[in-house]
C-alpha cells in the first residue's frame, strides 16, 4: 500500500455516544486504522479491543488522521471541542466532517470558522437511527466542496448505506434535516396525541396500530403527489379540499377536549386551515398551508 493510500485509509473519531461507537464500529469493521477520542473516558473500551487508537487528547486524535468525523449532541459541543487554538492548528490542511445534529446557520457559521483556519469542512447528516450503521439500511447526506467530498467518499462510504451529495452549500445537509425531522417529530406528536384518543374511548394501542401503520403506508404517495403540486404553485383540493379537513380537525378537538386531552397540537393545526380559508383558499388542498406559511 502507498504512503498516500495508508493515509486515506485513516480516520479519527470524535464523541462516543452511541451513534459514534456505531461509526467507528463501522470504520474498524471495513479495516480503516480509527483513531478515536471521548470528552469521558472509557467509552471506547470495546473499540480499543476491536482494534481502534485511543486517542489521550483532542490534538493527538485529529494529528492521526487526514479526516476527523465528530458526531456530539450539538454544535455548541463540537465548537468546543474543535475552536482551541491548539486543536485548530493541528486541523489545518486536514478535512473534518461534522455529522453533528444542528441547524443551517451553525452549520455555515462553523464553515467559516474552518475556511478562516485552512481546516477543509464537510457538514453532514445521519438520517437513520444507529443500528443501521455499517448496514446497507444507513441513510447519510452532506454538503460543501465537491472536491472534498469526494476524495473522502470512500471513507464515508465504509460507514454503508446510501450517501448523497446535496451540492456545495454548506447549509444544505442541515437544512435537509430539519425539515425531515419536521415530518418526523410531528408524526410522532401526532401518533401519541392519537393513541391518547384512543385510550380514552377503550381502543388499545395494539388495537389501533395496525390502522395507524396503514395511514402511514399512503403518505409516500401523497409526499410524491403534494410536491409535485407544490413546486408547480398548484394546489388542487378536489379530492379533499381544506374545507373538509378543517371539519374532521374539529372532531378530533372536540372529541380530544371533552375527555381532557390537550388538543393544542390539532387545534394549531386547525388554525392554519382555517387561515386558509379565511384567505380564500377553501376549495385548495391541505399543502396550501405550506404556501401560507412561507409568506413574508
Amino acid at each position: 500500500m502507498s504512503e498516500q493510500n495508508s493515509a486515506q485509509s485513516a480516520v479519527t473519531v470524535l464523541g462516543l455516544g452511541p451513534m459514534g461507537r456505531a461509526l467507528a464500529g463501522a470504520f474498524l469493521g471495513a479495516g480503516l486504522r480509527t483513531t478515536v477520542w471521548n470528552r469521558t473516558p472509557g467509552k471506547d473500551q470495546e473499540l480499543v479491543r476491536r482494534g481502534a487508537v485511543s486517542a489521550p487528547s483532542v490534538v493527538e486524535a485529529v494529528a492521526a488522521s487526514p479526516l476527523t468525523v465528530v458526531c456530539v449532541v450539538n454544535y455548541d459541543a463540537s465548537d468546543a471541542i474543535l475552536r482551541s487554538d491548539a486543536v485548530t492548528d493541528a486541523l489545518k490542511g486536514r478535512t473534518v466532517v461534522n455529522l453533528t445534529a444542528d441547524t443551517p446557520g451553525r452549520a455555515r457559521d462553523t464553515a467559516d470558522w474552518a475556511a478562516g483556519h485552512g481546516v477543509r469542512y464537510l457538514d453532514g447528516a445521519i438520517m437513520t437511527p444507529t443500528p443501521t450503521i455499517g448496514t446497507p439500511a444507513g441513510v447519510f447526506i452532506h454538503s460543501g466542496p465537491e472536491e472534498v467530498y469526494q476524495e473522502h467518499r470512500p471513507v464515508l462510504e465504509a460507514l454503508g448505506g446510501t450517501h448523497t451529495h446535496l451540492g456545495a452549500e454548506i447549509g444544505r445537509a442541515a437544512a435537509y434535516d430539519i425539515a425531515l425531522l419536521d415530518i418526523f417529530w410531528t408524526a410522532m406528536a401526532g401518533y401519541a396525541h392519537a393513541l391518547a384518543v384512543a385510550r380514552a374511548e377503550g381502543i388499545t394501542a395494539r388495537e389501533l396500530a395496525p390502522f395507524a401503520k396503514g395511514i402511514g403506508d399512503i403518505l409516500p404517495a401523497i409526499f410524491e403527489q403534494t410536491a409535485e403540486e407544490l413546486d408547480a404553485g398548484t394546489y388542487p383540493g378536489d379530492g379533499n379540499p381544506i374545507t373538509s379537513a378543517v371539519s374532521s380537525m374539529s372532531h378530533i378537538v372536540h372529541t380530544s377536549e371533552a375527555h381532557g386531552i390537550d388538543a393544542g397540537v390539532m387545534r394549531a393545526a386547525e388554525g392554519l386551515a382555517r387561515r386558509a380559508v379565511g384567505l380564500g383558499h377553501g376549495a385548495d388542498g391541505f399543502t396550501r398551508i405550506a404556501e401560507i406559511l412561507g409568506r413574508r
